[in-house]
């Protein structure tokens, strides 16, 4: 290739990025896979889409680059805003090195450029990794003597006419992901987060795709913030048809000021393209499971016992309910608020990461070692971000909490936001921790973040501080790690606040929600998906009578929704039967045995079924094996609902396909296996049974023999 343009393709995609100027490098292709491309071939496809001028336009206008350029004409939204004092507020960066690593595959390409006035350089980095996914980020140096104050860097792709249509998220606590579709229309569709923490309401994953897109069809294109903190998320169309679609961190005034030699470094922004919903959401799964620290989909199964026993700290029960929860099967047992300091409720004790010598006089050495005596591991909760007034860190150190001004910021759940960015208070929290980590045998780390930042600054002037916030979290997670390499850790945040590829990079698994309702949590887990796969989700079988909701619903119900995620227990369950622990065990022997596919699977949603019925489950990788679970919401229309249907089996090979739990009103069919190939069981389907709202039926299917027509061991 010319050494100013580089290709890479991978997992059915390529990316053609032409660096030959003027200007930054461009992303002059990103899509389905151009299998054989050449020299001839790449020098032809760029000659071919340099297009006319139109009307009243620029004369000649440069292609958009990957940071756009108000110099070059570009009049929507710019890819670097900032000054020196009001100068430099458009430079004119020319690219100085273009150094692509990978031929044809997947790679890295490394791009450096300098403006014309000799204040700032440019470091573009730009990846395909071999899931498909595309990333890239940037870095910013200042190399004056005046201080420059950045605004904002954002980068962006390209969208092709086609992809009119978005899909992002929105939400609240106890009801994140609700997906909202919109057009694109001229102008900007921008998703501004100033909560501090990724939001429960947050865009997520930001979609452009052709109208009517669905799970198995329709070409999308989807972008991706990894950042913790304020972020933005953006759809763009200008008047002259061009799109765009990209991200950043969203920066607070004044948060980022550049002396000479200082350089600031954007999160990296990831897009992902598929035919369909389920292949852009495979491309990130594929992502997380091919990380460094991998997470094995043989999970422990968990007990949390915060809506068993809340505040109420007894060792007796504690320990009742550790056998119980042994006795039906799970693996892990997690403490969850309450054990340190002054907290026997919600007003106190924040930020004093101490065992409670009024509750546990002897320490948690009596609870850890009755649970791992029963062969569980041990997990306990840690908020160490926030503080309560009423503690004694507050008391000693109120300059450690984040504010604005003088008088700190509006309470929000009794706390307020220590601020990490501060040595002392960052030391102090970490020496607390260790302190705790090395005293017990601690397995797992439930690690929450409770309240948005507001106005949180940094004592005694004020200025912004959540940048430098994301950051300590960042690195206070990375020593802790570094000290305890065996630690897992969830990341929580009022449920599902805190959810990114960022933060997924040093945890093991995030709370989608402190909502467990399984009729809530169906709609959850099958949009939190779209980012994240199953086993990275904490999926919790509830007690009967939902702690948020009120409403009541079978264990089946609330087990055979659960099992789709990192499966736990959030339950009193020395409140429940003899008979409720035992279909609890079953559940759990269950989810034990086909965790492998559960959790290590591709995951599959069917389109056709309206938001009354849904259709989901997991295909090994192999196309040897599928869970298919069909669920009705409400009650379905008709009666009964359309057959179950179901993709991603391999179409010529046969299966048996078996209902796993019974119904009131069975199709004939139920009486003995039926086995189709995994064409008809996709286009033609099978009868499916009556059943009430807020049931979930659950079918294997697996092959008779392999693709090679041999029999399927």
């Amino acid at each position: 290739m010319s050494e100013t343009v580089a290709v890479m393709s991978a997992a059915g995609v390529t990316v053609v990025v032409d660096g030959r100027g003027p200007g930054l490098p461009v992303v002059a292709y990103w899509g389905p896979e151009l299998p054989g491309l050449d020299d001839e071939q790449v020098s032809a496809l760029l000659r071919a889409a340099v297009g006319v001028t139109g009307s009243n336009a620029q004369d000649e206008p440069p292609p958009v680059a990957i940071i756009p350029e108000h110099k070059g004409g570009w009049t929507g939204r710019p890819g670097l805003r900032g000054s020196a004092g009001g100068a430099g507020w458009s430079p004119s960066f020319q690219i100085t090195s273009f150094r692509p690593y990978g031929n044809g595959g997947p790679g890295l390409l490394e791009v450096e450029a300098a403006d014309d006035a000799g204040r700032l350089a440019l470091l573009i980095e730009i990846e395909l990794l071999p899931s498909g996914l595309l990333r890239a980020r940037a870095t910013l140096t200042n190399q004056r003597e005046e201080t420059y104050g950045l605004e904002d860097l954002v980068l962006s792709f390209p969208l092709p006419a086609e992809a009119t249509e978005l899909l992002d998220f929105a939400g609240r606590h106890n009801l994140e992901r609700v997906p909202q579709r919109a057009p694109l229309h001229v102008g900007l569709h921008t998703r501004e987060n100033r909560r501090g923490r990724t939001g429960a309401d947050s865009a997520y994953v930001l979609h452009a795709g052709e109208p009517g897109f669905g799970f198995a069809r329709g070409r999308v294109w989807a972008v991706h913030t990894a950042w913790s903190g304020n972020h933005t998320h953006y759809a763009e169309r200008v008047w002259s048809g061009e799109q765009r679609l990209g991200g950043g961190e969203l920066l607070l005034a004044g948060e980022v000021r550049l002396a000479r030699g200082e350089a600031y470094r954007t999160p990296w922004v990831y897009g992902s393209h598929g035919d369909g919903l389920d292949e852009v959401a495979r491309r990130f799964h594929r992502h997380l499971r091919s990380r460094g620290r991998p997470v094995d989909s043989e999970r422990p199964v968990s007990l949390n016992v915060w809506e068993a026993v809340y505040f109420d700290h007894r060792l007796d029960k504690l320990l009742e309910l550790a056998e119980l929860a042994a006795a039906a099967g799970a693996e892990r047992y997690v403490l969850d608020d309450g054990w340190f300091g002054s907290r026997r409720d919600d007003t106190s004790g924040l930020g004093d990461w101490v065992v409670s010598p009024d509750v546990w006089p002897d320490g948690l050495h009596p609870l850890i070692n009755g649970v791992k005596r029963l062969g569980l591991q041990f997990g306990l909760w840690f908020e160490p971000e926030m503080v309560n007034p009423d503690s004694d860190l507050a008391r000693e150190h109120p300059e450690w909490i984040m504010s604005a001004r003088d008088e700190w910021p509006v309470e929000s759940r009794r706390q307020q936001v220590l601020n990490l960015g501060l040595p002392g208070a960052y030391e102090h929290v970490k020496t607390q921790i260790l302190a705790i980590l090395d005293e017990y045998a601690i397995d797992y780390i439930k690690w929450d973040h409770n309240r948005d930042l507001i106005e949180a600054g940094t004592q005694p002037t004020g200025e912004p501080g959540v940048h430098d916030q994301t950051l300590a979290f960042y690195r206070l997670l990375d020593e802790l790690r570094a000290a305890h390499p065996a630690l897992e850790i969830e990341s929580c945040s009022s449920g599902g606040g805190r959810v990114d590829l960022e933060v997924l990079a040093r945890s093991d698994r995030v709370w989608v929600s402190d909502n467990i309702d399984p009729h809530d949590r169906q709609h959850m887990l099958r949009w939190s998906a779209q980012l994240v796969p199953p086993e990275f989700l904490g999926s919790h079988i509830a007690s009967d009578r939902n702690h948020v909701t009120g409403r009541r619903h079978d264990l089946a119900f609330r087990a055979g929704t659960a099992v789709f995620g990192h499966l736990g227990i959030e339950w009193d369950l020395t409140a429940a039967g003899d008979e409720q622990l035992g279909e609890l065990g079953e559940w759990i022997a269950f989810f034990k045995e086909h965790r492998g596919l559960l959790l290590g699977g591709d995951l599959v949603r069917m389109d056709g079924y309206g938001d009354d019925v849904l259709v989901h489950g997991v295909v090994s990788p192999d196309r040897s094996a599928a869970l298919i679970a069909m669920v009705t919401m409400a009650s379905p229309y008709p009666d009964p609902p359309a057959r179950l249907r179901f993709r991603g089996l391999d179409p010529r090979r046969p299966y048996r396909l078996r209902p796993l739990h019974p119904a009131s009103h069975p199709p004939p069919w139920w009486d003995g296996d039926v086995v189709l190939s995994g064409a008809a069981i996709e286009h033609a389907g099978v009868a499916a049974p009556r059943v009430r709202p807020d049931q979930v039926v659950l079918y294997s299917a697996d092959a008779l023999r392999g693709p090679d027509g041999g029999n399927q061991a």
